[in-house]
């Protein structure tokens, strides 16, 4: 009797030994599968869009000019370019240099990813959006920046009112007081503040209304040049009955402007 008593125990024993054994083992393994599970994560492997051969800034992306490659997604910046996407970029610049092998990130193309950003949506209504050629010395040595509020002042070659046979050069202001939406492909929204940029735009967008984007067109389509005077950003000042600039004027007014200059704005006496 003693002896199966001894034998009940050690089996008992043996099973309690074997159940805590396997679920050591079970806990072990789901261990085992969390870890793996997270390297898994860690070292996920993504296919992205890549750049097939050089590409100079300024090139219109080409199918030919891309391929593709995996990598791991954790270490790849989050405006990378997924395979998936590639149509996405064909028939948009490039900003800068691309060298080849190296992944695509919308940054580097123009435009940036798609529905981001849209310049639409800064546009206030009843106002419209338009892009103006302007350059350089026009956009004041290319240091309009979005947010920045400017003049249109343009010149335009007209018959003349006193000998209509001939031709003279007239500048006037267009439009004061505008908002720069944008110069280049460069909003507020996507600023990087890096100033050696700030000559790199030939294009500067606009908020006006309907009639001064009318004038705006026909002021481009007769050939003048427009150039901008940007104003202080807390100037709401407007100028009344602004004259029509010519060479007579210029001789006729030029002593009259510097007199204004030199009592009223630097306030000397003679």
């Amino acid at each position: 009797m003693k002896q199966r008593i001894l034998l009940c125990i050690a089996v008992a024993a043996g099973l309690f030994a074997a159940f805590l054994t396997r679920q050591y083992m079970v806990g072990k393994d789901r261990e085992v599968e969390r870890e793996m599970a997270r390297l898994a994560r860690r070292y996920q492997r993504i296919a992205v869009v890549t750049v097939a051969r050089d590409l100079p800034a300024g090139s219109v992306i080409q199918t030919a000019d891309i391929g593709s490659v995996e990598v791991v997604e954790a270490q790849m910046r989050s405006d990378r370019i997924a395979q998936e996407d590639w149509r996405l970029v064909i028939g948009r610049k490039a900003l800068h240099r691309l060298d080849k092998g190296a992944p695509l990130f919308w940054t580097d193309i123009e435009g940036g990813a798609p529905g981001q950003g849209r310049l639409s949506q800064d546009v206030k209504e009843t106002m419209r959006a338009i892009s103006i050629n302007v350059s350089g010395a026009a956009a004041v040595s290319g240091m309009v920046r979005p947010n920045d509020h400017v003049d249109v002042i343009g010149t335009f070659t007209f018959p003349s009112k006193d000998r209509p046979e001939e031709m003279e050069l007239v500048t006037l202001t267009i439009v004061q007081d505008v908002t720069v939406l944008a110069t280049g492909t460069e909003t507020s929204k996507n600023q990087t503040g890096n100033q050696s940029r700030a000559s790199s735009y030939g294009t500067v967008t606009l908020e006006v209304t309907p009639r001064e984007a009318e004038m705006l067109v026909f002021a481009e389509q007769i050939k003048g040049r427009l150039v901008l005077a940007l104003r202080n950003p807390s100037d709401v000042h407007y100028e009344r009955e602004l004259p029509r600039v010519d060479f007579d004027r210029i001789e006729s007014e030029i002593e009259s402007l510097n007199l204004y200059r030199q009592r009223t704005l630097l306030r000397k006496r003679e």
